[in-house]
């Protein structure tokens, strides 16, 4: 039966969605706020670029290291504090930048805004996803992640205006702004616990999280893969490489991309930002069709083609000589990660218990981030010593490995719903 759009206003789903879409446009327009003021930090701190640039590394390597403690405090105390404490330490970031008269508090600032944010996507993630039934996780999914790449094409607009009207502390007071009505926004999120009924292992591995040494996190972490269904753990370590593939895909993209346009094509600034402008337009088109394909076909029909297919582009890129070309395969690369949005996050909640759903999502993405950090390192590295393809052709293998493990080597886990 047809509902009104007043019923669907009044549906405690769709206001707990559209709290946590909100809470996701804020994340990513806030953050992207301080990308545009990073040149004027040089002049008026009196660093030099490079130092101004690590604003960025900071803030990647708070989300690095946040990402698995916010694996167990969502599991250990449910959402609901997440989407308070997560923006909670953002607004605190936020603030220090706004007022501090030196440099370095501004460092550790995007860290901490790194840690905060850390929390708040994963609380949202799981927070959604307990909204809804197992067949409208990708539509969920796929929505945060199109909120989140649309709100980075605002949030350095917005920034920029504020540096260029005022100065650079008014992007960061701009940035708390929109930060404390996330805080709000928290107070009356859904709240996501573990269930009562959990192992009595996870239990235990829960409080083992909080220990320290090396040997008691590698027995916590498989006494939490021990609580997945063993017919599905191979899937889990697929998703897992899958993530890792994807993340040296869209990084090598942003950082390799406008070199070898640079270097090999002669392609003007111009030129360059526009194949950006192509593929982040595509992306965000993908929203409604991504969660399409994951909900109505399969998660399969999403991760295989959007992880195999930019192996294939990557292989293709060195034979390029044109303008149109590069394009044309930016474009195909664009739709596949539009297909990717939220496609493995769906794929793995479908096969996790939900008791501990947090803490190993956490290890996926912590695995990813490291793609994140080390692929334009080796791909630097490799520019530099043989050439501008080189990158490319290196993580091709990466891509197509795990397209092909995707395909042949786990389970489709979408479970539809029967007609009756």
């Amino acid at each position: 039966m047809n509902r009104s759009p007043v019923a669907l206003l009044r549906s405690p789903t769709a206001r707990g969605l559209g709290n946590l879409y909100a809470g996701t446009l804020i994340s990513g327009s806030g953050w992207a706020m301080v990308l545009p003021v990073t040149p004027v930090l040089v002049d008026h701190f009196g660093v030099s670029p490079g130092a101004a640039a690590q604003v960025v590394t900071t803030y990647a390597l708070g989300r690095f290291f946040g990402i698995p403690g916010a694996g167990v405090l969502v599991d250990r105390f449910g959402t609901r504090k997440m989407l308070i404490g997560g923006p909670g330490l953002v607004l605190l970031g936020a603030l220090v930048g706004a007022v501090t008269p030196w440099f370095w508090p501004i460092l550790l600032a995007t860290f901490v805004v790194g840690i905060g944010d850390s929390l708040w996507a994963l609380g949202r993630e799981v927070a959604g996803i307990d909204l809804v039934r197992l067949d409208q996780r990708g539509r969920v999914l796929s929505g945060f992640h199109g909120m989140h790449s649309g709100a980075l094409a605002i949030g350095p607009l917005l920034g920029g205006f504020l540096a260029e009207a005022i100065d650079f502390r008014a992007t960061f007071v701009g940035f708390a702004a929109l930060t404390g009505i996330a805080v709000a926004l928290g107070l009356f999120a859904h709240d996501a616990y573990a269930p009562q009924g959990a192992p009595q292992a996870a239990s235990q591995s829960t409080e083992g999280a909080v220990r320290s040494g090396p040997g008691q996190r590698v027995r916590d972490f498989i006494d939490l893969f021990r609580q997945i269904e063993p017919g599905l753990r191979l899937s889990y370590w697929v998703f897992v490489l899958a993530t890792f593939a994807g993340f040296t895909f869209r990084i090598t993209l942003q950082s390799v991309l406008p070199l070898y346009a640079d270097a090999e094509l002669g392609l003007t600034p111009t030129q360059i930002g526009a194949l950006f402008s192509v593929s982040g337009g595509v992306v965000f088109a993908m929203i409604l069709p991504a969660g399409f394909v994951l909900d109505k076909l399969g998660r399969k029909w999403a991760t295989v083609p959007s992880t195999f297919l930019p192996g294939v582009a990557f292989l293709l890129m060195p034979f390029v000589d044109t303008y149109a070309h590069v394009v044309a395969l930016v474009g195909v690369m664009a739709v596949c990660n539009g297909l990717s949005l939220g496609s493995l996050a769906a794929s793995t909640y479908d096969v996790l218990p939900n008791h501990v759903r947090g803490r190993l999502q956490a290890f996926r993405r912590t695995v990813a981030e490291v793609g994140g950090v080390g692929a334009p390192l080796l791909g630097g590295l490799l520019l530099n010593t043989v050439g501008p393809t080189a990158p490319f052709i290196a993580y091709a293998p990466v891509l197509l490995i795990a397209g092909l493990l995707l395909a042949f080597a786990t389970r489709e886990t979408l479970v539809k719903r029967s007609a009756a």
